[in-house]
């Protein structure tokens, strides 16, 4: 089997959010698409291990939120990188309510659809959520952000409770050209002192500042720092920071 093939699927990034209980909580997803015209359903693929998707199936309610090319990685670094059971991701985002009363997110945002549950099943990793759109509008005509255009920009791979979730040693196993530019990208080609940009959530690593939170003593270059070191914003590894 070629798992690069799985990569010519075509996938938007949304964000999915429902409100339980006076709770809002949330997640970026890249899989959700029509099933019906009449009524207009819909559909999602819910990881079980994700904090919203018992959320959702409680609430009997949910909105996907369609991202525009140009997103805010802050958005991806909070709703895709963070668990709502740590944090507040709706913190400073822009949000309004339709028919159903699930947050429905506005920032970064070209589209939205508010929907109420009618079905779930199990496909065994994930929960596929079915709902009836109840309301819809769009915010912009900018240009959607693709799930293609999101990988060959920032060189990532999807998170491990994404559907499209492959092991990366497996990827690896079948040289490609997206593994020549990883490994382009993670050579010792870089200046030595250089800072080096999260491409999640746009914090900077700064050599002569370290990074204290994480126990990094001033002057450490970024290619000193330990395989396992994660960013202090998103936890995002060094595999998703560029040199500036």
């Amino acid at each position: 089997m070629n798992y690069r093939a799985f990569h010519k699927l075509s996938y938007g990034l949304y964000i999915i959010a429902t409100e339980s209980a006076g709770k809002k909580y949330g997640y970026v997803g890249n899989t959700a698409f029509q099933i019906t015209s009449h009524p207009s359903k819909v559909a999602i693929s819910s990881h079980k291990d994700n904090f919203s998707t018992q959320k959702i199936i409680d609430s009997k309610k949910f909105s996907i939120s369609v991202l525009k090319k140009e997103v805010e990685t802050s958005l991806i670094g909070k709703f895709g990188f963070m668990s709502g059971e740590d944090m507040d991701k709706f913190q400073g985002v822009e949000t309004i309510t339709a028919q159903t009363g699930a947050p429905i997110v506005l920032d970064s945002c070209v589209a939205w659809f508010d929907c109420k549950l009618v079905d779930t099943v199990d496909v065994g990793t994930h929960i596929l959520i079915i709902g009836e759109v109840v309301e819809s509008d769009i915010i912009s005509n900018e240009e959607v952000l693709t799930y293609d255009y999101y990988h060959r920009k920032y060189k990532m791979f999807a998170p491990k409770n994404a559907p499209t979730y492959i092991e990366q040693e497996k990827l690896e196993a079948e040289p490609g050209p997206e593994v020549e530019v990883l490994e382009e990208k993670s050579s010792s080609s870089s200046s030595p002192g250089a800072v080096h940009i999260c491409t999640i959530c746009g914090f900077q690593y700064d050599p002569e500042e370290g990074d204290p939170s994480m126990g990094i003593p001033p002057g450490t270059p970024f290619e000193d720092l330990p395989d396992d070191y994660k960013c202090p914003i998103c936890n995002a590894g060094k595999e998703y920071f560029k040199e500036s």
